[in-house]
């Protein structure tokens, strides 16, 4: 077995996060469903973006935004995704790697924009989202280098990637490379919309052992197993994975096995202000314990702490060092 050089490596579609404030009336406008993410083209991306407000604007991507927690909890951590050239590219590269991430994918010269997810935030802190995939969706399996993903514990996968085929192929690389290896594979369901939209393929990585781990929130659970019945939904999840993790925002987290179920509860917040990122940062969270081989309990309180650094700001991405929080609360880091 290689030596592990990074405790979690994950893949996604890197994307640029535009930020805005906004309410129920610019949803209905532009026809947008609430809470969902939504594919869209340059134009649609033009038309939003000219009609929002003031925005706040940082790099982003689901799984970069996990990588990224896991870094600041003071862990060994590396990215894979494709962003162009161009100067959001530029802003994208310098902003991952200032988070200490190893990020050595290389920029795509020609081609489509980098790519943008354009988020609206209102006011009771629900994001809505609409993504111009741009370079992202170029990911290939020619940008999965082998050393690569053999060093690494712990390989994350977001269910995003399901979209690309480029990068879905990209998936099932790493995915093979990671487990000759002798290492687990991790993937997060994404989004209800997104399990919708490749429910049997998801299934089909669980159950084939392509994923070791799933990570999901309640709505990604139900739309998964098709049922509105918690507990019907969580005896079928214990049957298809190894290890799965399901938020479930205010009331924490089950964490579940074949043999096993343990809760963890969530962390208090002062203020909800903005839901996005909160799954990737529970994740970053719970992989970081993970890799540190503490118990599915810690673990969980590591996610539960992370994600309640998130959603009291706008942004995705920890404004404080995730390990210095942690410590300051008595937690195992």
């Amino acid at each position: 077995m290689a030596d592990v050089k990074y405790d979690v490596l994950g893949i996604g579609n890197a994307l640029f996060d535009v930020l805005v404030k906004t309410d129920e009336a610019f949803l209905a406008k532009h026809g947008m469903t609430k809470g969902s993410m939504s594919l869209i083209d340059e134009a649609r991306a033009a038309a939003i973006y000219n009609d929002m407000g003031p925005a706040t604007e940082v790099s982003g991507g689901s799984a970069a935004n996990t990588i990224v927690g896991i870094g600041s909890l003071g862990a060994r951590a590396a990215y894979v995704g494709k962003v162009k050239d161009d100067q959001i590219g530029k802003l994208y590269v310098h902003d991952i790697r200032a988070a200490g991430v190893a990020f050595n994918t290389p920029a795509a010269k020609d081609g489509p924009a980098t790519g943008c997810s354009y988020i609206l935030v209102t006011g009771d802190g629900e994001r809505t989202m609409n993504t111009y995939l741009g370079a992202a969706q170029d990911l290939s399996p020619a940008d999965i280098d082998p050393a690569e993903i053999a060093a690494a514990k712990i390989v994350y996968l977001e269910g995003y990637l399901w979209d690309p085929p480029g990068a879905k192929e990209a998936f099932l690389k790493a995915s093979k490379i990671a487990h000759e290896a002798g290492r687990k594979v991790a993937l997060t369901l994404s989004d209800s919309f997104c399990v919708g939209r490749y429910r049997d393929e998801f299934l089909g990585l669980m159950r084939n052992g392509t994923a070791d781990i799933v990570f999901a929130n309640e709505s990604e659970l139900h739309s998964l197993y098709e049922t509105s019945d918690f507990d019907t939904a969580l005896k079928q999840l214990r049957s298809d994975v190894k290890l799965g993790v399901v938020t479930r925002s205010e009331k924490g987290c089950v964490v579940v096995t074949p043999t096993d179920a343990v809760a963890a509860p969530a962390s208090p917040i002062a203020q909800l202000v903005d839901t996005t990122g909160a799954g990737d940062l529970f994740a970053a969270g719970f992989l970081y314990g993970l890799a540190r081989d503490l118990s599915h309990k810690q673990c969980g309180e590591l996610g539960a702490l992370a994600a309640a650094e998130v959603i009291q700001h706008i942004g995705a991405r920890p404004q404080v060092s995730l390990k210095e929080l942690a410590q300051q609360r008595g937690l195992t880091v």
